[in-house]
């Protein structure tokens, strides 16, 4: 079992940054791919960027690729996502997941551990 808080959401201007961070408890957290999902009013629930465990691989939507960078610290059990350049339509809740197996990571249906989310709200 593994749980999952995020932090660090809140309201930016168009064009701003923010970092969220995501903490794991409960289990070895270099084993997991941790994962980043939003989720806006009214429709589905979208990949947003993921990295591996052991090699730190990482992987991005192609909404957000060079604005956005997944990255964690296994001794801290915790993983990020720093977003820069940040436009109206990221507005979503951000949602960290976690899985073991290191394949389909952009797949929700793969993700065994959700967190409660954290809002981004990004005005014009």
């Amino acid at each position: 079992q593994v749980q999952l808080v995020e932090s660090g959401g809140g309201l930016v201007q168009a064009g701003g940054s923010l970092r969220l961070s995501c903490t794991a408890s409960g289990d070895t957290f270099s084993r997991y791919v941790m994962a980043w999902f939003r989720q806006s009013p009214g429709k589905e629930r979208e990949f947003v960027a993921a990295i591996t465990g052991s090699y730190g691989s990482t992987y991005y939507a192609d909404s957000v690729k060079g604005r956005f960078t997944i990255s964690r610290d296994n001794a801290k059990n915790s993983a990020y996502l720093q977003m820069n350049s940040l436009k109206p339509e990221d507005t979503a809740v951000y949602l960290c997941a976690a899985k073991i197996r290191p394949w389909r990571v952009s797949a929700i249906e793969e993700y065994d551990y959700w967190g409660q989310g954290t809002q981004v709200t990004v005005s014009s």
